[in-house]
């Protein structure tokens, strides 16, 4: 017979806590309550977690672990940047679909009040996956003699501020919005304009408007 892994306390907790950032959209979570919800004291979450900011940590720490891990393997198995944005952007998107309650860590709805470490927590995820969209971009101008539109460093600041913003609406809709909602549809207009193939220009099209377009999307 197949064994059934026992769940931690401290798991047992941080799912806890994700299910209550789910069930109430735009309220603060008290330790009271939490405690309440897991079936313990508040004294039995402290002797898990010394705080509620960490235990904010524990499912930050969950989204970071669960999405670096996964955007691994995607460029591991996608060459292209198309495919690699496309994926890593869907990921996220997805992740968030899935798990409603922890969107609004992302978005920083269920840290108000809080601590401005986990803020800055947030802050550097974002800047990381910001970074990974950027070398992907940049790649795409050696591997796949491929130029971005607009600049690698700008492209990528679009496409994440793209997906926060679909994060946004998911968590200002209370859930209802999904992010991954047309997201065929609106890929299929990034992607007509994010890549454009980069071939040096000829001796007789070698011109000072040629030199400036080159210039300015450097």
């Amino acid at each position: 017979m197949e064994k059934v892994a026992k769940v931690s306390r401290k798991d047992q907790i941080l799912q806890a806590l994700a299910r209550m950032l789910e069930a109430s959209p735009g309220e603060r979570i008290t330790t009271a309550a939490l405690a309440k919800e897991v079936g313990v004291s508040e004294a039995a979450l402290y002797r898990h977690f010394p705080s509620k900011a960490r235990m904010f940590e524990g499912l930050i720490k969950f989204i970071e672990d669960t999405l670096f891990a996964r955007i691994t393997r995607i460029l591991s198995e996608e060459q292209t940047a198309e495919m690699r944005c496309h994926n890593i952007m869907l990921l996220l998107l997805t992740f968030c679909d899935k798990n409603p309650g922890m969107t609004r860590l992302l978005t920083g709805d269920a840290l108000a009040g809080e601590t401005g470490r986990l803020r800055e927590r947030i802050a550097q995820f974002y800047g990381r996956l910001e970074a990974q969209l950027k070398q992907v971009l940049r790649e795409a101008q050696i591997r796949e003699s491929m130029k971005t539109t607009i600049s690698p460093a700008i492209l990528a600041n679009l496409l994440l501020a793209h997906c926060e913003g679909r994060l946004l609406q998911f968590v200002r809709s209370e859930f209802k919005d999904s992010p991954i909602e047309n997201w065929n549809v609106q890929w299929e207009y990034i992607r007509r304009n994010m890549l454009a193939p980069y071939s040096v220009p000829s001796a007789e099209e070698t011109n000072v408007s040629a030199i400036d377009d080159l210039s300015i999307s450097d």
